[in-house]
């Protein structure tokens, strides 16, 4: 029972804000795509919430594009072009292999295309068609007896790679797209030109998400904002001791600084902001910085630069105002203490800036992201719901109250059943409906009374801090090799010996080196063989920026750095394999 109940001339702010990123899979020499997450993504996780945006009335939502993200889905629509106008075959070796008019009879071939199909298989959404369920029984089979590949048929490679593809496929395009119900229907021995068919529903479905966002946006439903061009770290390259702001002990790097931090930081905004104008056709108003990650340097990097909000965690904010020595002001939004502060549900400026912040309800975002998706759908709604009402109950006095949501578009659907199809539907649905509670958009939620705080201490939305990318002994060298590289590439850039269409490659692969990703994945508790895979890209990527720049790479690219736990000695409680993380 509440002491209080709930004024329903009263509207607490409700905004929920995706943010939709994928690293740089493209080969920097070939263009061959070394996972296909991109497409795959597309055609679940990014189409999906598209047709909840676009169903369900007065919905309204905050969706946050990296530019290479953008830039990655143009690739696939090229693909797609060449494939269908001029019989290319796609640069994705899953595409490649879907559309291959026989299935090439090399047994290593086979074996790392089963390998691949099962490395990367939906099992949530695979595991409720049963030939789907045989077809991987199967594929493990010949994983853990790679001498039986060659009593294996053509027509179970076939097979597996449409239903590879048909359980990829968001729950929107397979309720509503009677090409794809009719594919599954068939089960089994698909011909060559159904799964050309299948493959223009995938095109299709890729080429779709930009105009489909772009909609959104024209007609007010959602906003759409970036973040900067790579998805790099942003304080830490503004200012690399401000890693220290949070964790005053932690052991840094052998560089003191990254070298031109700041002007790397406003390359990848400006960057960031003409690829997002081309995509969308207007200027982007906010930006989630990557991870969520500020500081009082970047911050007014990102004022300077025009934008009007920025969101960062809930961490952040505690530690900000700690450091103020605001009273009362401890942090806690676990959302189950009537007598918990309301610091969160509020919009802050910093020292004068006009750039406005919002912060993150880690615990509300959390429950989306890792609990809810073992409850009923209904039931884990009607929990946010009341979860909600109790903040506003806690913030009726304070005007321009609002809580942020924040998480990434993809990675939690596949653990809800059927792509969080009925969780996403009734959600937009309730929140639009409620007398209470406006769901609306950051842009909408300048013009209210925000709060003053003189300092922001560095962290993301991940604890508070940057130690998921810094402070590590393999974090640490990642950043060793990567500000080796730039001293290299500023020695290039003050000698002028490369034309401007090689200084601006060489500008775009330093920022893809730039990025959060290849800092993320090193150390700690992540899969062994993911930390491989972006060790390997890494030094890819570090390598072709020397190439560019035709300087020799140090030999030390040859040779692996990075390092994980042992698959059997990996914590048990490793939310989603190492994509997401729990904020608290």
């Amino acid at each position: 029972m509440h002491d209080k109940p709930l004024n329903s001339d009263k509207s607490l702010d409700v905004v929920l804000c995706w943010h939709m990123h994928q690293p740089e899979y493209r080969d920097p020499i070939t263009g061959v795509c070394s996972q296909p997450w991109t497409y795959l993504r597309a055609i679940k996780d990014y189409t999906d919430m598209a047709a909840h945006l676009e169903q369900v009335p007065n919905s309204r939502a905050v969706v946050n594009f990296s530019p290479l993200l953008l830039l990655q889905l143009d690739h696939y629509c090229e693909q797609f072009n060449r494939y269908f106008t001029d019989n290319q075959r796609p640069l994705d070796p899953l595409l490649a292999a879907l559309v291959e008019p026989a299935i090439n009879g090399d047994q290593e071939y086979r074996y790392n295309l089963v390998k691949r199909c099962l490395n990367h298989h939906n099992y949530s959404s695979g595991q409720h068609f049963e030939c789907y369920v045989a077809l991987n029984n199967i594929g493990q089979h010949i994983i853990n007896n790679a001498s039986h590949i060659g009593y294996v048929c053509d027509d179970f490679f076939s097979d597996l790679l449409v239903w590879f593809h048909l359980t990829w496929l968001g729950e929107t395009v397979r309720r509503d797209d009677p090409r794809a119900q009719k594919l599954i229907a068939r089960e089994r021995r698909y011909s060559m030109s159904e799964r050309i068919q299948l493959m223009r529903i995938i095109s299709q479905q890729v080429s779709q998400i930009i105009p489909r966002y772009r909609a959104l946006a024209e007609r007010q439903i959602i906003e759409l904002s970036m973040t900067p061009y790579a998805h790099p770290i942003a304080p830490l390259l503004a200012d690399l001791s401000s890693a220290k702001d949070a964790t005053p002990h932690l052991v840094m790097p052998n560089a003191t600084e990254y070298p031109g931090g700041e002007q790397r930081l406003n390359w990848h905004i400006d960057a960031g902001k003409a690829v997002f104008i081309r995509h969308f056709g207007q200027v982007p108003i906010g930006c989630w910085p990557a991870e969520g990650a500020l500081s009082d340097a970047s911050l007014t990097v990102l004022d300077n630069s025009g934008f009007a909000w920025t969101a960062s965690g809930a961490g952040v904010l505690a530690n900000s105002l700690a450091s103020s020595r605001v009273e009362n002001s401890s942090l806690d939004n676990s959302s189950d203490n009537d007598n918990s502060e309301t610091d969160l549900y509020q919009s802050y400026s910093f020292d004068g800036r006009a750039i406005r912040c919002f912060f993150r309800d880690d615990h509300l975002s959390d429950l989306i992201g890792f609990t809810y998706s073992s409850w009923h759908g209904d039931d884990a709604v009607a929990n946010l719901v009341s979860r909600l009402e109790d903040i506003a109950r806690r913030c009726a006095e304070q005007p321009n109250a609002l809580v942020a949501i924040i998480m990434d578009g993809e990675n939690a659907w596949e653990h809800y059943h059927q792509n969080g199809f009925f969780f996403l539907r009734e959600l937009y649905r309730r929140l639009a409906e409620h007398p209470s509670l406006n769901l609306t958009t950051f842009s909408e939620c300048l013009h209210g009374q925000c709060k003053q705080l003189e300092h922001l201490i560095a962290g993301s939305w991940v604890h508070g801090n940057l130690t998921t990318w810094i402070g590590s002994v393999d974090k640490n060298r990642a950043w060793d090799m990567l500000i080796d590289a730039k001293h290299s590439f500023d020695q290039v850039m003050q000698s002028q010996q490369l034309s401007d269409e090689q200084t601006q490659a060489a500008e775009r692969q330093l920022a893809v080196c730039e990025g959060s990703d290849w800092f993320w994945w090193p150390g700690g508790d992540n899969p062994p063989e993911t930390v491989a895979a972006f060790d390997e890209r890494f030094r890819m990527h570090l390598e072709a920026l020397y190439s560019l720049l035709a300087v020799p790479a140090p030999d030390y690219l040859q040779h692996p750095f990075a390092h994980a736990l042992a698959r059997d000695a990996l914590s048990s409680d490793i939310a989603h394999g190492g994509v997401m993380r729990r904020a608290q």
